[in-house]
């Protein structure tokens, strides 16, 4: 085949894919700085160590990651047949999502802006 031919450029692609096990969750209704201080917690841990830290934090954030996380550890047994007490958080992180712009009415007729800003939360899992 000649080379930079479409399917050989597929199976190039595809032999370099990541196969951990991961889960992202995009548009979170949560800010990136408030949902890296669950992730910063969480981050190198066993799950199930990272699922009692999560079932216990008060942040919004964590119920979020907690989604998120039992949605890797699922992938991780059904689609890559892993044993779930051998996995633990390899990477994990927040990036920023487009935020939405809403306007408050104050005094005067003027209007101020609020930015209520989302994420893409990813949880990326490996075995020991």
């Amino acid at each position: 085949m000649a080379k930079g031919h479409r399917s050989q450029i597929k199976r190039e692609r595809n032999e370099n894919k990541d196969t951990r096990p991961s889960a992202k969750v995009s548009y979170a209704r949560v800010s990136v700085q408030k949902a890296c201080f669950v992730l910063d917690a969480i981050r190198g841990k066993d799950v199930e160590t990272a699922l009692g830290i999560l079932a216990y934090n008060p942040r919004y954030a964590s119920t979020v990651i907690e989604k998120v996380l039992k949605s890797a550890i699922a992938n991780a047994e059904n689609n890559n047949h892993m044993d779930v007490s051998k996995l633990y958080i390899q990477e994990c992180y927040a990036n920023q999502a487009p935020t939405m712009k809403r306007i408050r009415p104050r005094a005067q007729g003027r209007a101020y802006r609020i930015l209520k800003r989302l994420s893409h939360i990813t949880v990326v899992l490996n075995e020991r």
